[in-house]
């Protein structure tokens, strides 16, 4: 029997300041997010989630007090897996997350049959990727 990945449902980074994550991703998604977690004996939030994109996919931000002991990314070394987004114009994207305090992790690399990508650190240590897609987007238009 093979194993049925029917999409991917949340996409989770990790922030030490909630309060700043929240505001840098408010800034950068243009929207508050929907949803908040608070742990109910402390009264530390704990988690901020956003719907984003054409298909409202679920984007959140957990407290780094509640990640797993074993993962071993901070904000001075980086790691993980990279979930690249699409964006329809790669160059200004990157730029506007720059600006908004993001550093470069990956410059954009232009791939075969007009594919481009590139990657960012968020001021919190996770690594955002960016993709042009054409595929996606052609689909995502149609």
């Amino acid at each position: 029997m093979s194993i049925e990945l029917r999409g991917f449902c949340t996409l989770n980074f990790y922030a030490d300041d909630m309060a700043a994550a929240r505001a840098w991703y408010t800034e950068v998604l243009g929207a508050e997010p929907y949803f908040e977690a608070t742990d109910p004996a402390s009264g530390m939030v704990g988690y901020y989630e956003w719907r984003i994109g054409d298909h409202q996919d679920e984007f959140g931000v957990i407290n780094r007090a509640w990640r797993s002991p074993a993962d071993p990314t901070t904000l001075e070394a980086p790691g993980g897996a990279i979930m690249n987004w699409h964006v329809d114009d790669l160059d200004d994207t990157l730029a506007r997350l720059v600006e908004l305090g993001a550093t470069v992790h990956q410059p954009r690399v232009d791939r075969t049959h007009g594919f481009a990508n590139a990657s960012v650190v968020d001021p919190f240590g996770n690594l955002l990727g960016l993709m042009y897609n054409p595929h996606w987007k052609a689909l995502a238009d149609a």
